[in-house]
């Protein structure tokens, strides 16, 4: 497509991946290197607020400046990048079954111009549409099809972004959902799996948690929460009396309790007892978890699902301390934190523990325009 989403399927490109968030802007260049990957440049710069919103580009003049002034400032040079759109109201991903006897061109037509206005919830001409062909399966009645990975935007929203990265001097040549580049991230680790096996990602951003079910590196089920790092930061801050900021850095030095007789949200490795800010934080963590225990009975409900064998924690909130373990206690599933710098064996002392989680997206996208 012209406008729209762009190269689902890896294409040989050389710039740099850039993920735009209501609170940052990461920045990753990645260069080849024998088998893997050197991490050339990470850079990230705030985003002040009313610039970006629930995946939406508010002000593109401000966000395109943004990029621009990151760039230059340090010394980077590119024409080409990638970028992801989060996941939410306006982004749809679906597994749909077609014929397998159809052709290329007879594939494209069913799929961009019959199926796909049947799965959508705006109308079918104010979106953008690719989809990519998955596996051969014989049905329930013993026809062969094959899966059909369908991705669909707000149309308004792509041209926001291409227009955007236009203004900052860049060409978008690959757009893609969030999702997708933090499977790419670590997609050695999703190969851990067995194929039988459906894996629950959890990436807790700045103002909402993307739910994405995974089978075989493939999403089939995905759902948006208004739940992040800044609702979790709020409760506890009101709580304390402390001004609300858009930095999640009190998160980050914050660990969930996993029994009462525990310290209440004390800073790693301090003691003393309940407070009504970690108290207020844990309510809203609560809420996640019943939400993540919807998204994964609802996924389970709709037909023949595979168990979810495992939780991955990723985005800026996986950094809170034993959050990893409190939902395995919640959820009575296996939940760990992802590491995407480790994932992909980059060497970056100078990225601390507490960031790494927030960075499985903007890796992701590094890797399709690695030189």
């Amino acid at each position: 497509m012209v406008n729209g989403l762009k190269n689902l399927v890896s294409r040989k490109s050389k710039g740099v991946g850039i993920e735009l968030a209501p609170d940052r802007i990461n920045i990753v260049q990645l260069r080849k290197q024998g088998q893997g990957f050197k991490l050339a440049n990470y850079i990230t710069v705030p985003v002040p607020e009313g610039v970006f919103k629930e995946g939406e580009i508010v002000d593109p003049s401000a966000m395109a400046e943004l990029i621009q002034t990151a760039l230059a400032e340090n010394k980077i040079k590119v024409k080409r990048a990638a970028t992801a759109i989060p996941g939410g109201r306006d982004t749809v991903t679906r597994i749909i079954p077609v014929p397998a006897e159809l052709d290329d061109r007879e594939l494209r037509e069913m799929v961009l111009n019959q199926e796909a206005g049947l799965y959508l919830p705006f109308p079918r001409e104010e979106a953008d549409v690719d989809y990519q062909k998955l596996g051969l399966f014989i049905d329930e009645d013993g026809i062969e099809k094959v899966q059909v990975l369908l991705v669909a935007t707000r149309k308004e929203i792509t041209d926001s972004y291409l227009a955007t990265f236009q203004q900052a001097g860049l060409e978008v040549d690959v757009l893609e959902i969030s999702s997708f580049s933090l499977i790419r991230t670590i997609r050695e680790q999703l190969r851990q799996f067995a194929p039988q096996e459906a894996v629950a990602l959890v990436d807790i951003e700045f103002e909402s948690t993307e739910i994405s079910i995974a089978v075989d590196g493939v999403p089939q089920f995905s759902r948006t929460v208004p739940i992040g790092t800044f609702q979790i930061q709020g409760a506890l801050s009101r709580a304390m009396n402390l001004p609300l900021s858009r930095n999640a850095d009190l998160l980050q030095g914050m660990t969930v309790p996993l029994n009462t007789m525990e310290t209440v949200g004390a800073p790693r490795g301090g003691g003393g007892g309940t407070s009504p800010g970690a108290a207020a934080m844990m309510r809203v963590l609560g809420e996640l978890a019943d939400e993540l225990r919807r998204s994964i009975d609802f996924y389970l409900n709709q037909g023949d699902n595979l168990e979810v064998a495992q939780l991955l924690l990723a985005g800026p909130g996986a950094a809170i301390g034993q959050l990893d373990e409190f939902f395995t206690q919640r959820l009575s599933l296996p939940c760990s934190q992802i590491d995407p710098v480790a994932a992909l064996s980059l060497e970056a002392a100078e990225i601390s523990e507490a960031a790494r989680p927030g960075l499985g997206v903007v890796l992701g996208l590094g890797l399709r325009e690695a030189w």
